[in-house]
Parts: C-alpha cells; structure tokens; sequence
C-alpha cells in the first residue's frame, strides 16, 4: 500500500483540519497541527527537533546542498534547530496541506533508551544527517491517530497524551531513521557534540570565529568537527554561520527597513556591499526591496 493510501490518514486529514491554528499549538505541550491553504514561495526559517508527519499536501525543505521532500504518509525527523527554506507543495482549492509534529525531547529520548537498556539500541560513531526522511509505518500513524485524538477529549489529555507521546518517540527511535532520534539522547554522541556546537555559533553568530575555536567546544580535533558538522548541517561551520546571519538581518529589516547598513553590522558584517550582495544572493532582492515586499506582504 502507498504511503499516501494508509487508513490512518483519512481520519487524521478530518481532525488535523477542523483543529489548526495559526501558530500551529494545540491543547497539548509539545504536540503541533499545521494547514496551508496556499502555496506560497519558498520561506526561511529554523527546523526546530521535531517528527513531523505529512497527512495531505507535501513540503520540501532545503538545507544547505541537501533538498528534502516529504509528502502524505512520510514522516521527518530534525535533531538539530538548523536553518532552512522551505515550501508547502501540492495545495489545491479546498486541499490544504496538513500536518501533524511532535517536539523532540533529549530528555525524553534519554529516558527511553536507559529504560530499553543497555546493549538494546546501536550505537554510531559518525554523525547522521540533521534531517532524515522515510515513509511513515503503520504504527506510527496509529500513535499519531490516536493523539490527535485526544484533542477531542480534554479529560484524558492529562494521563493518555504523556503515554501516546513515548509510544510515537519508540517508533522513530526504533523506525528507518532511528540512528537520527536515539543520538538526540546521547549525551557523549557526536550528535550532541555537533548541536553544542550549533547552539554557540546561533548564540554568537554576530561574531568572528575561528573553526579550531568551535572544534575545541566539540570536543573534537578540527578534522573530525569540521567532517560531522557537514554530515548533520550540510555546511562548513562558516556558511552555517552566514545562513543565521541573514536569517536574522531579514526579521530586523521587517521593522527597520530604511536601516540597512545598521542591520548588517549588528549581525556581524562591516562590508555593506557584501552584506547586500548576499543577501540578494539568498533571498532573491537587495535588502530595502526585500524588507518593503515584507512589509506589504503583512500588510504594514
């Protein structure tokens, strides 16, 4: 059967679409709903550690030189908050895309592993890729199903959803894509190493550094940081830098559109020129043009 022929679906698209909301929250902590009523062009933004499960529609996701595609029945895990672009795909008049996403605890995926004990999970000592892809088992949908259930009966959310929440982490800690979940509850994996990592360039992104600087946060020698940062990122440590940089400069210019050369520097550029040249290069106009079709595109 097709991934997008599964029985579970049918009842998700009905629940998923009668209970989203514009900032994807639900009445469960850690549990998201998105619908998409119109294709709109490719958009920055950060990935976050989810499970996220197609229902309806499809969206691609590039990272880097990496191009993700998921569509109805598939599910995709991110293990670290990475930076990326993506767009809803497969929209239709009265189709909107739906999906379902669970956020990823380490804690959460730790406490699992020490309770499936010791021996019972491989273990890896390479990096797996940030991002992971695969068609969705039936009995991951089945948990799913049944915790989108719950949004319809508050008076079990309380002890059930908990319960609902690890059986859907075993299934992608024990699925395809199980060697990406189980290094988020690692703590010495080189997955960890690598998130440490992206935690402190995100936190200092306005700042030069050296890449021998952030192996030593790794715990790494440069050779073996620089080759999982690539494995998990799909960038050196310095483009990962440049995509938050311009990731930030294009929200400060949704409010301080005529101050150009002042966002570049506060994200770390002291070359306007180079500053606008890629920016054009990432987002597709200079910077003034792209912060006032923004800022029409909300209606300011």
């Amino acid at each position: 059967m097709a991934p997008d022929e599964l029985p579970a679906l049918n009842e998700l698209r009905t629940l998923l679409d009668r209970h989203a909301r514009p900032d994807y929250a639900t009445a469960i902590d850690g549990v998201l709903v998105s619908k998409v009523e119109r294709p709109d062009p490719p958009a920055p933004s950060m990935t976050g550690m989810v499970l996220a499960v197609i229902v309806q529609g499809a969206k691609r996701l590039a990272l880097g030189d990496r191009v993700y595609e998921y569509r109805a029945g598939q599910y995709l895990v991110t293990s670290v908050d990475l930076p990326v672009t993506g767009q809803f795909l497969q929209i239709e008049p009265g189709r909107p895309a739906l999906g379902f996403g669970l956020v990823l605890e380490p804690s959460a995926v730790a406490d699992l592993l020490l309770e499936a004990g010791p021996g019972s999970v491989p273990r890896s000592a390479a990096a797996p890729s940030g991002i992971a892809v695969s068609d969705a088992p039936a009995a991951l949908l089945d948990a799913v199903l049944r915790m989108v259930r719950l949004l319809d009966e508050p008076g079990d959310q309380a002890v059930l959803a908990p319960l609902l929440k690890r059986e859907i982490l075993w299934r992608a800690v024990t699925g395809e894509q199980g060697a990406t979940v189980r290094q988020l509850g690692l703590p010495d994996s080189s997955l960890s190493h690598i998130s440490r990592t992206v935690r402190w360039i995100r936190e200092h992104f306005a700042q030069p550094f050296r890449v021998e600087d952030v192996a030593r946060i790794a715990g790494m020698s440069v050779s073996a940081f620089y080759r999982n940062f690539q494995a998990v990122t799909a960038m050196s440590p310095i483009q990962f830098q440049k995509q938050i940089r311009l990731q930030e400069a294009r929200l400060l210019l949704a409010t301080r559109p005529g101050d150009v050369t002042g966002v570049a520097q506060r994200v770390g550029y002291d070359n306007p020129s180079q500053f606008s040249r890629e920016y054009r290069r990432q987002f597709g106009a200079a910077p003034s043009q792209d912060a006032a079709r923004l800022r029409l595109a909300a209606g300011a």
